[in-house]
C-alpha cells in the first residue's frame, strides 16, 4: 500500500458511502484508478467489508449484557447457533472464567430485553445467566 491507498482507506473509513468521483478528486486520480485500487484492497483483505454506523436515534436502544454459564462448558455448537437466530444479539464472545459466553443484546425496549432473556435462558444446555443493563454509554470506540 502506498500513500494514495492510505488516503483512499482513510476517506472510506470516514465515509464508506463517498462517491467514487468525489474520492477520485480528493486523491487526484481517475474514477477507474480509484475503483481498481479499492477492488485490490478488498481482494487483498485490507478492506474486509463496509458497515453502518448508527446515529443518535439508534443509540437510544437498550443494551444488555447476558453472561451465560453452559452445562457442557462449550462442547457443542447448538447454543451459539440458537443465539445467532436472535437478531438483537449483536455480539457473542467465548469467555474464560466462571461464565462461558458474554452476549451483548440491543433492543428497542426493556420488555424486548426481557423476552430475549427468557429465550436465552430456555436454550437447552444453559445452566445459568447473569444479566446487566447498560445505563449510559460513556465511551464508544466501535
Amino acid at each position: 500500500m502506498d500513500g494514495t491507498d492510505q488516503r483512499i482507506l482513510a476517506a472510506l473509513t470516514a465515509d464508506a458511502r463517498i462517491a467514487l468521483v468525489a474520492l477520485a478528486a480528493r486523491v487526484h486520480l481517475s474514477r477507474n484508478a480509484v475503483k481498481q485500487r479499492i477492488q485490490r484492497m478488498e481482494r487483498d483483505g485490507v478492506i474486509a467489508g463496509y458497515t453502518v454506523v448508527r446515529g443518535t436515534a439508534a443509540a437510544r436502544r437498550v443494551t444488555a449484557i447476558v453472561m451465560v454459564y453452559r452445562s457442557d462448558r462449550m462442547r457443542g455448537a447448538h447454543v451459539v447457533t440458537a443465539l445467532e437466530r436472535i437478531p438483537e444479539v449483536v455480539r457473542c464472545d467465548i469467555q474464560s472464567g466462571d461464565f462461558d459466553l458474554f452476549v451483548t443484546v440491543q433492543a428497542d425496549t426493556m420488555d424486548r430485553i426481557g423476552e430475549i432473556w427468557e429465550e436465552i435462558a430456555a436454550i437447552p444446555g444453559i445452566d445459568n445467566t447473569v444479566t446487566s443493563v447498560s445505563l449510559t454509554r460513556v465511551i464508544d470506540r466501535a
